[in-house]
């Protein structure tokens, strides 16, 4: 695309108003972001081109809220978002909502649910559809992520639609994972520990108020006790300075260099352990900082992302007319394995064939 034609100066005067600050810009951005496509492409390249480090895109700490469907996590992310305002932070919410199996859009619960911040102009709060993708997010997550970033949020929280134990890709979107419970959930507990449980960073039993949430905190700290979670190494570097609007640090590392995911619980429809919880989220954010694992973890998101669009790319590139000129019925005869089938049709691919 020509870099003098209109469609460029579009992409570039929207960046702008992005980081000036606009919420119109920044929900355009959004929608640019979710049709995806060259606009989307184009406003990414050009939001990254103006970098990281500039008044219009200050330092901001992502926060990924996973967990079993019902666990409450919609009305934990709003009393989140609520009491990070109360301590003067500007917040982003971008949730992941279930897609319909017709028209494939999200439903919005969550803008329904989280309608007490409708009228606080410090949030800004995106649902976005799952579109039948895996994991618990969406192909656009990370580049709302990005959106929401340039925008001047200060913490970002995005929450996934209901996961299982397998579903982990929030760990390649956000700096602090947090994986939430609740009472009764009995052997999906022990389900959970070959997956989310190892990834989380905090974890939250929310619906405290229930009878067996006692229970249900001792399963959670056993297993942590028997699996790697607990003491996951981290690499020691220069001290970094934490920002001062994030908060004090509730919560000690293991000789500095180790962070024990803590248990808490919470109620969050009357807001209860929700500042503990943001306390928590100041700490490992403050750890990672300290310790040198915040640039880590910033490039193994990176890394999972750029494989991520080049098997999307490169899938889009395989089903393109005239890519189906491989042999497949030599494969569904037998004749030829889907392994060399698969070599011939990337080879033809690299060739432009």
């Amino acid at each position: 695309m020509d870099s003098n034609s209109p469609a460029d100066a579009s992409v570039h005067d929207l960046a702008v108003a992005i980081r000036e600050g606009s919420v119109r810009a920044l929900a355009r951005g959004l929608s640019w972001i979710e049709a995806g496509g060259d606009r989307a492409e184009a406003l990414i390249e050009v939001l990254y081109s103006m970098g990281a480090g500039n008044s219009g895109s200050p330092w901001a700490h992502i926060v990924g809220v996973t967990g079993t469907a019902g666990a409450g996590k919609s009305t934990l992310v709003a009393a989140l978002a609520q009491e990070a305002r109360r301590r003067g932070l500007s917040v982003g919410v971008l949730a992941v909502d279930p897609s319909s199996p017709f028209t494939g859009g999200a439903i919005l619960g969550d803008r329904v649910r989280m309608s007490d911040l409708a009228d606080d102009s410090g949030v800004f709060i995106r649902s976005m559809a799952a579109r039948g993708e895996l994991g618990g997010l969406c192909q656009a997550a990370s580049a709302g992520v990005d959106v929401l970033r340039a925008a001047g949020k200060q913490v970002i929280f995005v929450e996934t639609v209901g996961v299982g134990q397998d579903e982990v890709d929030i760990m390649h979107v956000a700096h602090t994972t947090v994986l939430v419970s609740v009472p009764g959930l009995g052997d999906d507990v022990q389900m959970m520990k070959a997956g989310l449980l190892e990834i989380a960073d905090i974890h939250v039993v929310n619906k405290a108020d229930r009878e067996a949430s006692g229970e249900t905190i001792a399963q959670i700290r056993a297993m942590l006790a028997l699996g790697p979670a607990q003491t996951r190494p981290v690499q020691i570097g220069p001290a970094q300075t934490r920002p001062a609007q994030m908060g004090p640090a509730e919560f000690q590392t293991d000789e500095g260099s180790r962070w024990p995911p803590p248990v808490l619980s919470t109620v969050a429809l009357r807001g209860e352990g929700v500042g503990a919880l943001l306390d928590a989220i100041t700490s490992h954010a403050a750890h990672l900082r300290e310790t040198g694992e915040l640039p880590i973890r910033e490039r193994r998101m990176a890394a999972a992302r750029v494989l991520k669009l080049a098997q999307a790319m490169v899938a889009h590139t395989l089903r393109r007319p005239g890519a189906s000129n491989v042999d497949f019925d030599r494969v569904a005869r037998r004749e030829l394995s889907p392994y060399t089938c698969a070599k011939k049709l990337l080879e033809r691919t690299r060739a432009g064939n």
